[in-house]
């Protein structure tokens, strides 16, 4: 029985082709096509104007965090944080306040504090909202704190963004509460505390990532490097990878071969369009991104928005050119990182047991 058309535009585009190759008959596949695609333009057409309604309600130089509350917005739809909603909402609300406030600290501070104010900062909101991170959370949350420690404010334009959090957090607080208020109802925050232990999976993919992260931003920012969170984020997709195994080659090769691929299509696309077009390949590339089940073609069409911003700055060559740096040395530093961190590591806090399942699984 084929669902409700509203149910299907609330599915994964994953979900979404499994249905399509599992239908017996063109109709039900024209259905789901259509889901697939409306689905698309919905969240395209929401994202614009969304972001460009607080943007201009909170100042430009607020559009990253604008970005954020979109995405996260769309997650806790679907996804909670695993314990009562009361506190939850407290959590959420500790998010957001680090969202905002590490970012122009790390700017500000002295090198020599970046290591562990990132580290602080990106394990305190993994712990918080990811305890399941097979659900998608620490790619969200990872998301925002890297993107936001690229484009940090001060002054006016900080005290815009905290009423922009303000303004988040009602909005996210709202769904949050509506949706999940009636889930994990005896569990408190303090026992998800009481239960951490680095040698569990979760808690060591927390660890690992947390520390991964906070080794490159404060590299990409000691050494001035253009753009360093386009290196943030290509690091963190290597690590953000669940369930925790030591080998990330596969991502790696994903990444490096994703990327290229979306800088070659981007810059062609640039190339043979009219100059009036350009302000369309950061929408195209969002519409295509929901048509994608696969890492590596989500890797492509993600450039397309980041390469529309570059191309501003740098020029086209030169953003081309930097995003594939910028990503070869993040997803590297990544690879080394994992391996170092699981020898260093996680073979020490590894049971038995565990050890032999990924000894197996790579």
């Amino acid at each position: 029985m084929t669902m409700k058309f509203y149910d299907a535009l609330q599915l994964d585009p994953s979900v979404l082709k499994r249905k399509i190759a599992a239908c017996g008959t063109k109709q039900e596949k024209r259905y789901y096509r259509t889901a697939m695609a409306v689905r698309s333009v919905l969240i395209v057409a929401f994202a614009i104007l969304f972001i460009s309604l607080l943007s201009r309600l909170f100042g430009s130089e607020n559009t990253p965090l604008a970005v954020a509350l979109f995405c996260m917005m769309l997650g806790i739809r679907f996804v909670n944080f695993e314990y009562c909603v009361s506190d939850s909402l407290l959590t959420l609300a500790a998010v957001l306040a680090i969202l905002v406030l590490a970012p122009s600290a790390a700017a500000a501070l002295p090198s020599i504090f970046l290591i562990p104010l990132h580290f602080a900062a990106f394990l305190a909101l993994l712990f918080m909202t990811s305890q399941r991170p097979e659900m998608g959370n620490g790619g969200i949350y990872s998301f925002a704190y890297i993107y936001l420690t690229g484009n940090p404010v001060f002054g006016e334009a900080l005290l815009r963004r905290g009423l922009l959090a303000l303004t988040g957090y009602l909005i996210c607080g709202a769904i949050l509460f509506a949706k999940h208020r009636k889930q994990h109802t005896s569990v408190r925050f303090h026992h998800v505390l009481r239960r951490f232990d680095p040698s569990s999976p979760v808690h060591l993919w927390q660890l690992r990532m947390a520390l991964g992260v906070s080794l490159v931003l404060t590299a990409g920012q000691f050494f001035r490097v253009e753009r360093f969170m386009w290196m943030g984020f290509a690091c963190a997709s290597l690590l953000s990878e669940y369930p925790y195994s030591p080998n990330t080659v596969p991502r790696f090769r994903q990444r490096l071969l994703g990327a290229a691929a979306g800088c070659s299509i981007f810059f062609f696309l640039y190339m043979i369009t009219p100059e009036a077009f350009h302000p369309l390949l950061g929408p195209l590339g969002g519409l295509c991104l929901g048509f994608c089940s696969d890492y590596r073609y989500k890797t492509a069409m993600n450039c397309f928005g980041a390469l529309m911003q570059g191309a501003g700055i740098y020029g086209l060559r030169g953003a081309v050119l930097l995003r594939i740096a910028d990503t070869f040395l993040g997803v590297t530093f990544g690879l080394v990182f994992a391996l170092l961190f699981h020898r260093l590591a996680a073979g020490r806090v590894l049971s038995s047991p565990e050890k032999e399942k990924f000894q197996r699984r790579t």
